[in-house]
């Protein structure tokens, strides 16, 4: 009984202890001059370590892996964190590329930060090279830039855990994928499993041409992508092809009256399609064929009334050509709303970081790129900084991100950060061109202090967090309340883009960056920076 007694008094104390330790933690407060400080000092370690930003930058940019096939890029980035004291918990929602890293030191804000990691069909592209130059031809590539934002979220929290490590501030941070995001087909997931219910807030990244961040309604489409398969009988097309049922006709049948429906679209209403299986060969009635659709509006109401449409017409062409229809949800993403504090909060360290330093090669690559794909004006990289982002009053149509499923979940920003060329068409090799070069590296460096910055505000201003959720609760979904547009038996379509990848891969292995033999991905590729058209 006396050793049982010591045992309880000894943990007795350490519960006391602990617990007092969190309460400091929480309840301390910063003084103005202190806060200052210190985000000056988390922005000069960023800068100290821009060498480790422009690694991770090349390396995932020469992995170049597409959505649900991020095998290498997810293997290195999680080999980072786990070495630097982060928790990686991996294939978070039944999806084998995906993982949520976690390091804690206490009572605090649970702030998730994230960024997308997959990259472009046919969009292999030579850095530094300002024109057309695949490193293999029709293989994959950065396209689209997402190979700098998790960089940029690591450089950010590396530096933010520093010193919340040595000022014992309370907090926990949580890196995280945006995995798939041109297929739309993580996020929404992420969500409907519960993986962002204890979370206090998101920072997401996404790579742009200039320094930015917007609040309330974005510019843009929320959409749901549904796979439609049809089945048939098949049969000799010359021999007997009254005896075949043709899936391809119910196929196209469909597109044909989505088509006629076009005309009756409110132009703030997109939609896309592709055939995802025609048939096999000319002299066989085509018993499976498949249609894929992305069905687009700024409002929830209007995705779902498209969908729903759909979903009569597909019905109607199976009808049509007597064969059976069968639907299935491939990705979704909510319209996007940001949040006012967050946003406000982050433009405010915007304005102290400001643009990188262009230099004249800097300039030149971005100049010959514009001038290549024909863009309206040759000006090169943006020098000056854009204004914060207000709600949009008219709706604009255009792209989708399922970051918005996340910001109806909880308080959500979208930093965009200068590490591509303005003027391009997106979803294109020219918009390869500068992601492993010194735009990328320098607009990585800047958004990682921006983060940075902004983290450590919303760490040690606690009435911060608090005015977020106020707006986020009172505002953003006073009126609008977030319905999933999956299921419960919907499941990620972890097969897509698998032989697409698998086809290229070995060819791209001779590309992958060796850090330990070259100081820049640029000199490991022979590229003199820039290269431009003779």
């Amino acid at each position: 009984m006396k050793f049982n007694h010591h045992v309880l008094k000894g943990l007795l104390i350490l519960f006391v202890f602990s617990t007092s330790t969190l309460s400091v933690y929480a309840q301390k407060k910063y003084s103005k001059s202190k806060i200052t400080k210190l985000k000056a000092e988390v922005s000069a370690l960023v800068e100290a370590d821009k060498k480790q930003a422009q690694v991770m930058v090349d390396k995932i940019f020469s992995f170049a892996e597409l959505g649900f096939q991020e095998v290498e890029s997810s293997k290195y980035l999680t080999s980072i964190l786990q070495e630097n004291g982060f928790v990686v918990e991996n294939s978070i929602s039944g999806i084998p590329t995906a993982w949520f890293a976690k390091w804690s030191n206490g009572e605090g804000p649970v702030i998730a930060i994230g960024s997308d990691v997959d990259c472009i069909p046919k969009a292999s592209q030579y850095p530094g090279v300002a024109y057309h130059k695949p490193m293999v031809e029709g293989a994959p590539g950065h396209g689209e830039g997402h190979n700098s934002g998790i960089p940029l979220n690591i450089s950010a929290v590396l530096a933010v855990k520093k010193i919340m490590e040595r000022e014992q501030i309370g907090g926990t941070l949580i890196v995280w994928p945006g995995i798939a995001e041109e297929l739309v087909a993580a996020k929404a997931w992420y969500v409907r499993d519960g993986l962002f219910d204890n979370i206090d807030m998101c920072i997401f990244t996404h790579v742009s041409n200039n320094l930015s961040v917007s609040y309330g309604p974005a510019r843009g489409t929320g959409l749901i992508s549904v796979e439609y398969s049809f089945e048939g009988e098949a049969a000799h097309s010359a021999g007997s092809p009254w005896r075949g049922r043709s899936a391809l006709d119910a196929a196209e049948l469909m597109n044909i009256g989505w088509n006629y429906k076009r005309e009756h679209l409110h132009p703030l209403r997109r939609s896309h399609s592709i055939f995802t299986d025609a048939g096999d060969q000319p002299n066989v009635v085509p018993s499976k064929a498949s249609i894929w659709f992305y069905f687009r509006d700024i409002k929830y109401e209007g995705i779902m009334d498209m969908y729903a449409t759909a979903n009569d017409m597909a019905k109607g062409a199976a009808l049509m050509t007597g064969t059976t229809m069968k639907s299935k949800v491939l990705g979704a993403a909510w319209p996007r709303h940001f949040n006012k504090v967050i946003a406000e909060t982050m433009y405010s360290n915007i304005k102290k970081v400001g643009l990188p330093n262009w230099s004249e090669a800097d300039q030149t690559l971005a100049k010959a790129v514009q001038k290549q794909v024909n863009s309206k004006k040759i000006e090169g990289l943006a020098m000056k900084l854009d204004t914060i982002g207000l709600p949009v009053v008219n709706p604009i149509s255009g792209g989708s991100d399922d970051i918005g499923d996340i910001s109806w979940k909880v308080p959500t920003v979208t930093m965009r950060f200068p590490s591509n060329i303005p003027g391009l068409q997106g979803h294109h090799w020219s918009n390869a061109i500068a992601m492993a070069t010194p735009i990328a590296h320098k607009g990585v460096v800047a958004g990682a202090k921006v983060e940075a910055m902004t983290l450590m505000d919303f760490l040690l201003k606690p009435e911060l967090l608090k005015q977020a959720w106020d707006y986020f609760n009172n505002e953003q979904t006073k009126e609008t309340k977030f319905e999933p547009m999956i299921s419960e038996d919907d499941m990620p379509p972890i097969y897509l883009n698998k032989d697409k990848q698998d086809q290229f891969r070995t060819a791209l292995e001779k590309f992958y960056y060796d850090e330990t033999k070259y100081d820049s991905y640029l000199e490991q590729l022979g590229v003199e920076y820039p290269t431009l058209k003779e």
